[in-house]
């Protein structure tokens, strides 16, 4: 399966032994290095030849995950980046490496690491780990140099023969920039040659050129590029000509650039990871840019292939364009004022995000924050070195929304270095106190969890601060249920409701408090209450289309109605649990919900649809690291429900079909369980 490899927005050309060698490099080699100078097209060949592949080549490779490591600015993120794009959720107190190598050693995978360049030493070690540790994965790197390692195998990617291929490319993009651009015509041709030869057939540099084709003919285009090449060959004469060649089309591209896209330009290299209109006002805008000019500015810059832009809308510098940006956003000295800005706008955000947890808005609030995760990373390393109380703030207001999407690591190391930096009691404190001690919960740290909460709510008490009492409640309260205490949970959601007149959305805190109470009236056998108040509850969350509490309303739900003899109505809360869960993107909640779904189906008599959930639901509690955990009454729920599937199909008919669901891609299996197809399949 191809996975989450970059879709190609336009034709790819020429490279047709290039892409054979790949692929057939790939299936015979376990590390491959496709290694050539910047924007010689290491990324699109990658890309092209990963969705060529044949059937039987997918097959032996497995799964296919990419990491694009371009943005990152140092090896700290390496291995969160790694994690994210190979499904892992890493929820472990342990070292990640090890989770990582646990995670990729069960089943054949490709992982490719595009852009490692600037990050050779520990991408070196990484790799080495992983192919020691994971028999059945194979890696592909693109870099400018190669790791150096054992095994490693080096395919040298040269620039496009420039009488054939880089003509054919120039014209093209020519023509998807500007459809009145020159065509290939006999009297273009021989111009449009000299151009290729000025920019070595590089494909990055034809692809900037082509865009000023829609402006000059190509010998205008070709005089100009010779006057340009020759000022620079003359500053810095020990660069290596392919390196001038790109600075040459890169430099002159933004030559031709407006005043006010040059600026645009050098702003915009701030941003780590893909960005919105909205990102661009927030973070550009000041001087001369402002959100009449930026529009434009912005239209400009994607016209000339400066920038780019995907089918969802959102906009990308490549690396090399960006560090282009970044030389230039430093000649001006704006790096601390644009550092500024780009933080603002992403604590601006993080509070608007914590600001609609209890809104219309959550799922979309939860999408934002992953497709912002890189930037958000660097605004929390701006604000750490220079308003630490501010990335507490950051940091306490998206840990919650980063528990539940699979960045338990980032956050816990975040809130530990923010919580170092700032000693005073504050209300980020008291926030980032509290949500330390949800994300070392969801690690397993229960003694942790309730000293954390125990001094949250000593320090609420001190402050007389009812809120803050409130969200010490819920987390005390969950760590008692997790520890298998929900006597001791339903006193705490009790004691805290109480201070609470308002309804249950009132406040996150009071909402989660009376998921507490439900959990906990479960817990005790009181089925009766636990329902009517979880159906209560559902509904007022269906109004709102307020998604995380709802699915474990169903959850609950399910559980209730297993216990109630009601399969049939546990499999229907179930899979809405599944569907809640997968728009959030929590795989510790699809796990979760896959047991309670693998029992209902066991409890209709669909033995072998029970162990297919069983083993894709196992691959989902692998994702985050743990073996299968949840409250206690869970695990009741699960033995039983292997015994009876077990027992109704055979033991050889069920280690099969578990098999089957190990194997089976997860997400796949999980649209199946959500549609409710798993269950009128015979």
């Amino acid at each position: 399966m191809v996975g989450n490899v970059p879709q190609e927005t336009d034709r790819f050309v020429g490279r047709a032994v290039e892409r054979q060698t790949l692929a057939s490099t790939l299936v015979t080699h376990r590390l491959t290095t496709l290694t050539g100078t910047g924007g010689v097209g290491k990324t699109r060949l990658a890309v092209h030849t990963l969705h060529s592949l044949a059937d039987g080549d997918i097959a032996v490779l497995g799964d296919v995950c990419w990491a694009d490591l371009g943005a990152l600015p140092d090896d700290r993120s390496l291995i969160p980046t790694v994690a994210d794009a190979v499904g892992l959720a890493d929820h472990t107190p342990g070292m990640p490496i090890d989770a990582l190598c646990d995670w990729l050693s069960d089943r054949p995978r490709l992982l490719v690491l595009d852009s490692c360049e600037h990050l050779v030493e520990a991408c070196r070690s990484l790799v080495t780990d992983l192919l020691t540790a994971c028999p059945r994965l194979t890696v592909l790197i693109t870099s400018r140099q190669p790791l150096d390692v054992r095994g490693e195998t080096l395919l040298g990617l040269e620039p496009l023969p420039c009488h054939s291929d880089a003509l054919t490319l120039l014209f093209e993009r020519a023509a998807a920039v500007a459809p009145g651009a020159p065509t290939e015509q006999p009297g273009q041709r021989e111009d449009a040659a000299e151009i290729c030869r000025l920019l070595d057939g590089l494909p990055l540099a034809l692809e900037l050129a082509s865009a000023q084709l829609a402006h000059h003919s190509p010998r205008q285009l070709a005089a100009r590029l010779r006057s340009h090449q020759g000022e620079l060959q003359a500053a810095a004469p020990i660069w290596p000509r392919r390196h001038r060649t790109l600075r040459t089309a890169i430099g002159w591209s933004h030559e031709l650039c407006e005043p006010l896209e040059r600026l645009l330009w050098a702003r915009l290299s701030v941003f780590r990871g893909s960005f919105d209109d909205g990102s661009v006002q927030g973070v550009c805008t000041g001087g001369p840019l402002g959100p009449d000019t930026i529009p434009g500015a912005l239209a400009g810059l994607v016209a000339k292939s400066v920038v780019g832009q995907d089918a969802s809308g959102r906009y990308r510098l490549l690396d090399t364009v960006r560090e282009y940006g970044a030389m230039w956003l430093a000649e001006l000295r704006e790096q601390d004022a644009a550092a500024a800005r780009h933080a603002d706008h992403f604590l601006r955000l993080a509070r608007l995000a914590d600001e609609g947890w209890l809104g219309t808005e959550q799922v979309t609030w939860y999408r934002r924050v992953a497709t912002s995760h890189t930037d958000l990373c660097a605004a929390l390393d701006h604000l750490a070195a220079a308003e630490p109380e501010r990335a507490l703030e950051l940091i306490g207001r998206v840990a919650f929304f980063w528990s539940c999407c699979g960045h338990l690591r980032e956050a816990r190391s975040y809130l530990g270095q923010a919580l170092l930096l700032c000693d005073t009691e504050s209300p980020a404190r008291a926030r980032g106190r509290w949500a330390l001690g949800v994300v070392v919960l969801l690690q397993g740290s229960h003694a942790q969890a309730a000293e954390l909460g125990e001094e949250c709510a000593r320090t609420a008490a001190r402050d007389d601060d009812v809120e803050g009492r409130i969200a010490a409640a819920y987390l005390l309260g969950i760590t008692h249920l997790l520890s298998g205490a929900p006597h001791a949970a339903l006193d705490e959601a009790d004691s805290a409701l109480r201070q609470s007149a308002g309804p249950a959305f009132a406040s996150p805190s009071v909402l989660r408090c009376h998921l507490v109470r439900i959990f906990a009236l479960t817990g005790l056998g009181r089925l009766d209450e636990a329902a009517a108040r979880a159906t209560s509850l559902r509904e007022a969350c269906a109004a709102r289309d307020e998604c995380w509490t709802r699915a474990y309303t169903d959850y609950q739900l399910a559980l209730i109605a297993l216990a109630q003899d009601d399969p049939a109505r546990a499999a229907e809360h179930a899979r809405a649990m599944l569907d809640g869960k997968r728009r959030l993107g929590d795989s510790f909640g699809i796990a979760l919900g896959m047991d309670v779904l693998a029992a209902a189906a066991a409890a209709l008599g669909r033995g072998e649809t029970s162990a297919m959930l069983s083993g894709t639901g196992q691959t989902y509690w692998r994702s985050v690291g743990h073996g299968q955990r949840g409250t206690p009454e869970l695990r009741d729920v699960r033995e039983a429900s292997v015994d009876r599937a077990r027992t109704a199909v055979g033991s050889q008919t069920f280690e099969q079909a578990f098999r089957r669901g190990a194997e089976a891609d997860p997400r796949a299996v999980l649209a199946l369980a959500v549609e409710g197809r798993l269950f009128t399949q015979t």
